[in-house]
């Protein structure tokens, strides 16, 4: 049963409202006044409001703004009981939220009209707000899923932190980073297009194959033939129309050699020894899952002692900042440069950075970094 809260201070008003609705099924409530309304609609959350304009001390509008301000009233619907017929007065009733009026003297086929299809926008927007409500929660659920199959911290015989920053949305990033044998760590960063559910679980299947290695006959030691068997795999044709970006390398820590391919993906990048001498990572290929017959190749480097890597997702980059522009990869890699040493380039400073140059309460993609510090 629909609940239905009348403030007016006039009692023939109540009471002619209150015996109108009664016989359409409606549980009805009454207030005197602005300020007994909104208690009784802070308590009750009814269905819709009929609330007379003209009352003293508070009045409808004054009403109508406090219960749409109102987070667990913001679906209620509202109407504005009112003997003024302007454009003028109408504005400003629809200015303070109002959803619908009806006009004195009241005329009972258009009232329980207007309650009617108020009931039914109130139901959808409810609806609505409860779908949205689930959405959220189950989008907080894949995150902290996700969260759950990304790796802890190493300490030894490497140093590598991760960043995980979700989307409100929740995007496609995942990255993983495991040792082949004893000798030779396999890293990489993935950014599956889009956001929500359907962007996540392409990425979280791509993590379980790469991390149980079961794709047949592959050498995972060589980063080009990793890509060219995803991209076999995860043909977007037929696995959900979602194509990713991504960059992988195997270091070898005996003779302290890097191998790498990447396809699609920002640039790894290389801050070498004590000078920070800075290089960019990156090969020729477009994103997994485009082209059945693409090519990848690999690259290689030595890395330096003391040397520190960090591979991260656009989303590390690509933030809009409050005067419209986009803070941009380049920028990017300056903040890592003017890092001098490891102390001073820790995550949670760039974290901090970032944060600092977002005007929003969360970010637009997903934002992942890892830094590995070579000893």
């Amino acid at each position: 049963m629909f609940q239905i809260l009348i403030i007016d201070d006039d009692q023939i008003v109540q009471l002619t409202l209150t015996r109108i609705l009664e016989k359409q099924g409606y549980e009805v409530l009454t207030a005197s006044d602005g300020a007994a309304g909104i208690a009784q609609a802070q308590h009750f959350h009814p269905a819709l409001i009929i609330c007379d304009w003209l009352m003293p001390r508070l009045t409808g509008l004054e009403v109508c703004r406090q219960i749409k301000s109102d987070p667990n009233l913001s679906t209620t619907f509202f109407i504005l009981l009112t003997s003024l017929g302007s454009v003028a007065d109408r504005v400003k009733g629809l200015d303070a939220g109002a959803d619908d009026f009806i006009a004195k003297p009241i005329e009972q086929n258009e009232l329980k009209a207007r309650v009617r299809a108020g009931l039914r926008l109130y139901q959808i927007s409810h609806d609505l707000k409860t779908q949205k409500q689930i959405l959220e929660a189950e989008l907080a659920e894949a995150v902290e899923y996700v969260r759950s199959l990304l790796p802890p911290p190493m300490t030894e015989p490497l140093v590598i932190n991760s960043l995980f920053i979700p989307s409100q949305r929740l995007g496609g990033d995942c990255f993983d980073y495991y040792w082949l044998d004893p000798d030779y760590l396999a890293i990489y960063v993935l950014d599956t297009a889009g956001h929500g559910l359907r962007a996540t679980l392409p990425s979280i299947s791509v993590l379980n194959l790469l991390r149980s290695r079961t794709i047949p006959s592959l050498n995972y030691y060589q980063p080009n033939d990793v890509l060219s068997a995803l991209n076999n795999t995860f043909q977007m044709t037929y696995k959900n129309n979602k194509y990713f970006t991504i960059w992988y390398g195997v270091y070898n820590r005996v003779n302290r050699q890097l191998i790498y391919a990447s396809a699609g993906h920002p640039p790894a990048v290389l801050l070498s020894g004590a000078t920070t001498q800075l290089s960019r990572l990156q090969t020729p290929g477009i994103p997994v899952g485009m082209f059945p017959d693409a090519e990848y190749t690999n690259g290689f480097c030595n890395i330096e002692e003391y040397s520190s890597l960090y591979v991260f997702s656009d989303g590390a980059y690509e933030i809009h900042l409050s005067n419209g522009t986009i803070w941009d990869l380049e920028a990017f890699i300056e903040l890592l440069k003017n890092c001098q040493n490891f102390s001073e380039c820790n995550l949670n400073k760039i974290l901090n950075y970032l944060l600092d140059l977002n005007p929003k309460d969360s970010f637009d993609d997903d934002l992942s970094i890892l830094q590995i510090n070579f000893n």
